[in-house]
């Protein structure tokens, strides 16, 4: 679609927060399910426990993917080990236990699998959970082939990323419209690319974005037509839930 397009050395399909609608979702398990479908990238949400362990979890309450209540940030890692965050999803997933940076990270290394790792700030600590987590993520994948790319919705998560692990590639996520702003947005934050919601990239916002020289993911992406309809955009990657009728074998 452009002669501008920046490398994209990922994968073009990337399950989203792992096989997260047949397994729980931000789990080893959900991990593997993603690979066991083809799927040699996945996205997944981290955040700080309160002593600053790098975990698995997409909200701030432990309410929805959990048998456990309240803000997840408020435990230690070791009351958080105790949660089962399995049973929501399914009894074939009971005990699940919460998901590491550092143990999604051995799995992925050990497997050729490439990581989009969201970085997910509880409400208050966006510097220290962009900070922590990528100098966590520089240390995992420091001999790595192909880095993480670190991406989140905060601007203050991804600036305290860029401060404390400068060579990790970042893209900004945009949750509505592309700005009129988004340029000078990621010139500041000097990411490698835009993640933007299916519902609102257009094509001529594609075109924009891609012949200025920077990646283009979508997110949520479930519908086959849409997908194909993107890819032929020139969009670079798709996340997606339907990791059984969106797969690797299907572009």
């Amino acid at each position: 679609m452009t002669s501008t397009q920046t490398h994209w050395p990922y994968a073009r399909l990337i399950a989203h927060r792992g096989a997260g609608r047949y397994a729980p979702e931000n789990t080893l398990s959900a991990i593997r399910m993603g690979a066991q479908h083809g799927f040699t990238m996945m996205e997944y949400d981290v955040k700080l426990s309160r002593d600053g362990v790098p975990v698995l979890l997409h909200d701030d309450t432990l309410d929805r993917t959990s048998n456990a209540r309240g803000i997840a940030g408020n435990l230690s890692f070791s009351e958080l080990a105790e949660i089962d965050f399995g049973s929501w999803h399914s009894r074939d997933f009971a005990g699940e236990p919460i998901g590491t940076l550092a143990s999604i990270a051995a799995y992925t290394l050990a497997n050729g699998i490439a990581s989009n790792i969201e970085i997910k700030p509880t409400k208050g600590l966006e510097h220290e959970t962009g900070r922590a987590v990528a100098e966590q993520a520089a240390r995992l994948w420091r001999d790595a082939p192909l880095p993480p790319l670190l991406s989140s919705f905060s601007e203050i998560a991804l600036q305290a990323a860029m401060e404390a692990a400068p060579d990790l590639p970042r893209a900004l996520l945009l949750a509505r419209e592309l700005p009129a702003d988004w340029q000078e947005k990621a010139e500041r934050l000097r990411v490698k690319g835009l993640n933007m919601n299916t519902r609102y990239i257009t094509h001529d916002n594609a075109v924009a974005i891609l012949d200025a020289g920077y990646t283009l993911a979508v997110y949520t992406v479930n519908d086959p037509e849409r997908a194909r309809e993107l890819i032929n955009w020139g969009c670079n990657a798709l996340f997606t839930d339907e990791i059984k009728t969106i797969s690797p074998t299907y572009f």
